[in-house]
């Protein structure tokens, strides 16, 4: 090989190395590139995958409107309450708790502002509220509680059990024709009984056109007596036990906010009152076919949660119901020498359980 060639072969070579290292380095700085991105990749991801704790972390605003202070209605919104802080966390869930101190003028102007608020959920408590919660949008979902017939309080001929709009809830009624078999098996021998109730209240008419023939096909004669707010609660009532034997009242948010006015009647008259539910029956009666409110109001915030954390339908969810159970005030019917028959559960007031 001549001088020339070799020279030539010489460069050759260098150059084929120089072209080698070149490309390895090429390649490690792009390997290094991808291996940094990859990691930037998944730092990132990692950094929105709490989208998951984001949703847990969630806030929520329930506004609570609540037609009237008394025990039963108390208890259904304490129960609602209950579970949405035990299954959200009290830090998730925030309650503008307002009452309507029995006015359903009052209702409205709370649930419009409600609305105003553009809260989560709206939970009427007893049907004026939830009337007015569903007049005032049909958007935010509107939850009710304490209602005796939702297709009465909501204007519905052909009900289904489910609204096909932006409302559902819980029932407090205990059926009707059980509880005119109540009457018969404590008073079989009386045959009058006055049904007292206040007419401004549609699910207390309601009660009154359904259960009033099964109380007839027991061999009683009926009378309608009604009072059309509070002030006339003691004419109406003391008209009633003068011309009646028994009493028999409704779940009625009226007279359960007038148990002592309707007590202090019909005590001195030795006349009994069978009622709707278990508040009433501890402030004016003797026996009672109820459930527990408390229960119930339970019942409705499990229904919230499927709505705000699950992504219910609430246009198709189907009214619900809480068991019942038959209970007597011990102390009235001692008073009155009503001897109560095995099934029936003594109502333990708060006195007494103090």
């Amino acid at each position: 090989m001549t001088k020339t060639r070799r020279i030539i072969a010489a460069a050759l070579a260098v150059l084929t190395m120089a072209l080698s290292f070149a490309g390895c380095s090429n390649a490690a700085t792009e390997s290094a590139a991808e291996s940094e991105n990859s990691a930037a990749a998944s730092e990132a991801g990692s950094a929105e995958s709490p989208s998951d704790a984001k949703e847990s972390d969630k806030k929520f605003t329930v506004g609570i409107c609540q037609l009237v202070q008394h025990e039963a209605l108390d208890a259904a919104t304490q129960g609602f309450k209950d579970v949405l802080i035990e299954k959200l966390g009290e830090d998730n869930v925030t309650f503008d708790e307002q009452n309507a101190q029995g006015d359903s003028a009052t209702c409205t102007t709370i649930c419009n502002l409600f609305v105003s608020s553009n809260v989560d959920l709206i939970l009427g408590n007893a049907t004026p509220a939830l009337q007015a919660a569903y007049t005032a949008t049909d958007t935010i979902p509107v939850l009710g509680t304490s209602i005796t017939h939702y297709g009465t309080a909501l204007d519905i001929k052909d009900w289904k059990g489910y609204s096909e709009m932006n409302v559902s809830g819980t029932a407090d009624l205990a059926p009707l024709d059980e509880q005119a078999k109540v009457v018969k098996e404590l008073f079989p021998d009386k045959t009058t009984v006055g049904i007292l109730y206040c007419s401004a209240e549609a699910n207390s008419k309601y009660q009154f056109d359904t259960i009033k023939p099964y109380l007839e096909d027991e061999g009683y004669t009926v009378k309608e007596y009604t009072f059309s707010d509070s002030n006339d609660v003691a004419a109406v009532t003391t008209t009633a036990c003068d011309e009646c034997e028994v009493l028999y009242i409704p779940t009625d948010n009226t007279a359960a906010s007038n148990t002592g006015i309707i007590d202090n009647i019909a005590a001195p008259k030795n006349i009994p009152i069978v009622t709707g539910e278990e508040g009433m029956c501890s402030g004016c009666g003797v026996a009672t076919l109820s459930i527990s409110y408390y229960d119930l109001g339970r019942e409705t915030g499990e229904m919230a949660y499927e709505i705000l954390k699950e992504g219910a339908d609430i246009s198709t969810m189907e009214i619900r119901y809480a068991p019942t159970t038959k209970k007597y005030d011990k102390e009235r019917c001692e008073a009155l020498g009503i001897t109560i028959p095995d099934g029936y559960e003594a109502i333990v007031k708060e006195e007494a359980a103090e």
